[in-house]
C-alpha cells in the first residue's frame, strides 16, 4: 500500500447471528483497525427514541430528536468482548443487547429518519479509513466502494441456536422456538424494508459459516485482506 493509498475499509455484512460481529471484533483487532458496530447503533438509536416516547411515524418529530442524538463506541478490552456503546454521554451496552432491542432496532432502522442519521454517523467513521465495517447495508448503502466485501450467512436454525448459546453463556433463559420464530421476523423485516434492505453486494464474498468454525472464516477474510495490502 503507497503513502497515498488511504486505509481500506472492510465491510462485512449479513443476517442476525451469523458471527458477523465475532469475525469482525477479530479481524479488526489481527488488522489494528477500528471496529464499527453499526448494529450496536442503531440499538442505542432505538433505546434513544423510545425513552423520548417519539411516535415512530412523525417524521418530524423523529428528524429533530435524531439531530441531537450522541452515539459513541468506545473499543472493546479484547476481541472476544462488545464494545462499549455511549448514547449522549450515558454507557448503555448493557441495555441493548437482548433480542427484543434487536427487533426494536430492526423496525426502527426502516425510518429514513433514523437511516440517514445514522448512516451519515458511520460514514464519518469511514473518512478514516483503517475500519471494519459490520451490519447489514455496510456493502451496499454506507460504504459501496469498499475495499473489500464479504457477506456472511447460514440457516436461521443454526443462527438461532447459536444465540441461544450465547446467552445461555450469560446466564439467561431462552426460549428456543421463540427465538427462532424472532430470527425468521428478522430476517423478513430487514430484507423486505424499503430503505436499504439486508442484501449481498454484487460485489461482496459469500461465506456460508454453517459448517465452519469461527477460526475457519476468520482465515477466509484474512487471507484476501492480507493478500491485497501486499505491497505489489
Amino acid at each position: 500500500m503507497s503513502e497515498t493509498t488511504p486505509p481500506p475499509v472492510i465491510t462485512i455484512d449479513g443476517p442476525a447471528g451469523v458471527g458477523k460481529s465475532t469475525i469482525s471484533r477479530k479481524v479488526a483487532a489481527r488488522l489494528g483497525f477500528t471496529y464499527l458496530d453499526t448494529g450496536a447503533m442503531y440499538r442505542a438509536a432505538a433505546l434513544f427514541i423510545d425513552r423520548l416516547g417519539i411516535d415512530s411515524e412523525d417524521e418530524t418529530a423523529l428528524q429533530h430528536a435524531l439531530a441531537t442524538v450522541s452515539i459513541e463506541l468506545l473499543p472493546a478490552p479484547d476481541e472476544f468482548s462488545d464494545v462499549e456503546v455511549v448514547l449522549n454521554g450515558e454507557k448503555v451496552g448493557a441495555l441493548i443487547r437482548s433480542p427484543a432491542m434487536s427487533m426494536r432496532a430492526s423496525q426502527l432502522s426502516a425510518l429514513p429518519a433514523v437511516r440517514s442519521r445514522l448512516t451519515a454517523l458511520q460514514q464519518e467513521w469511514g473518512k478514516r479509513g483503517a475500519l471494519v465495517a459490520e451490519g447489514r447495508d455496510t456493502g451496499t448503502v454506507v460504504f459501496p466502494r469498499a475495499s473489500y466485501k464479504f457477506y456472511l450467512d447460514a440457516s436461521p436454525e443454526i443462527r438461532a441456536r447459536r444465540r441461544a448459546l450465547q446467552l445461555h453463556a450469560k446466564g439467561e433463559e431462552v426460549d428456543e422456538k421463540k427465538l427462532l420464530e424472532m430470527t425468521i421476523a428478522r430476517d423478513r423485516q430487514d430484507m423486505e424494508r424499503p430503505i436499504a434492505p439486508l442484501v449481498r453486494a454484487t460485489d461482496a464474498l459469500l461465506i456460508d459459516t454453517s459448517d465452519k468454525t469461527i477460526d475457519d472464516v476468520l482465515l477466509v477474510i484474512l487471507r484476501v485482506v492480507e493478500s491485497g495490502l501486499q505491497p505489489g
